[in-house]
């Protein structure tokens, strides 16, 4: 398999492992993507997840060879799909970017809630070569993600920005110096994973249904009555006043 998924200390990572063609995703390594994050969904023991390539390149997009198969109509789209999926997961996401990041690529690290990249990659959304209509639904994240303006500037363009540029624009969160992303990443991930799964679990529902413009009140009173029954207040409460760390414990609930 193309994609790998390890897990320790409370962080899933799933890598995309295809390093002779810069990882670039096959119609395979799309339609596998979505029931690997249901298996991370599931294990109470994943507290974040990361999403990385190896070889030195993040993702180069799809697979041109397999263009047809994956690129269909808007809802069947396989890389629709698979990213729906990586934005629909309930638990904290990040990317962690070197090489290219490109197209398809640049879809799912859009896709995911956090992105850090060491300070020699490179973005593009390239379908303006190929003559491709980019998808509506990882068109309509880029607008939330980067504003009108800076997506019509990589979609028109399908130039390769750098990532001083792609931190301006809001498209990265944090640019690492070369040879410090994995430890930046591995620390950040230890925080994320110590922190409360049910505060993160909420943030990440309400803040996702404003920044899409829907109502979240149904939302947060669904979260504070899963917090009145966790404990979880109690817990940090209780371990902020004993100046010990706090041991958070509730997990989502397995389907």
């Amino acid at each position: 398999m193309d994609i790998r998924v390890d897990a320790a200390d409370g962080v899933g990572t799933i890598t995309i492992d295809r390093p002779a063609k810069r990882n670039a995703m096959s119609a395979a390594m799309w339609r596998a993507l979505p029931p690997l994050l249901d298996d991370l969904a599931a294990d109470p023991g994943v507290r974040a997840v990361v999403l990385t390539g190896a070889g030195g390149d993040f993702c180069a997009g799809a697979d041109i060879a397999e263009l047809d198969d994956i690129h269909r109509d808007d809802e069947s789209h396989l890389a629709t799909v698979a990213e729906r999926a990586l934005a629909a997961f309930p638990k904290p996401t990040l990317a962690a970017i070197e090489g290219f990041c490109v197209g398809g690529g640049c879809q799912l690290a859009a896709a995911c809630d956090l992105r850090f990249a060491a300070d020699g990659a490179r973005f593009g959304v390239t379908p303006a070569r190929l003559g491709i209509v980019y998808p509506a639904a990882a068109t309509e994240r880029l607008v939330r993600l980067l504003g009108p303006a800076a997506t019509k500037y990589l979609l028109y363009s399908a130039d390769l920005i750098d990532a001083a540029h792609a931190l301006r624009i809001g498209l990265l969160d944090e640019v690492v110096p070369a040879g410090g992303l994995r430890a930046r990443v591995a620390a950040f991930t230890a925080t994320l994973a110590s922190r409360s799964l049910l505060t993160q679990g909420a943030t990440k529902e309400i803040v996702d249904a404003a920044a899409a413009g829907a109502p979240a009140g149904d939302a947060a009173k669904r979260w504070l009555d899963e917090m009145a029954a966790s404990g979880e207040a109690e817990e940090g409460v209780a371990a902020f006043l004993e100046r010990r760390a706090p041991r958070f414990t509730w997990t989502f609930p397995t389907r």
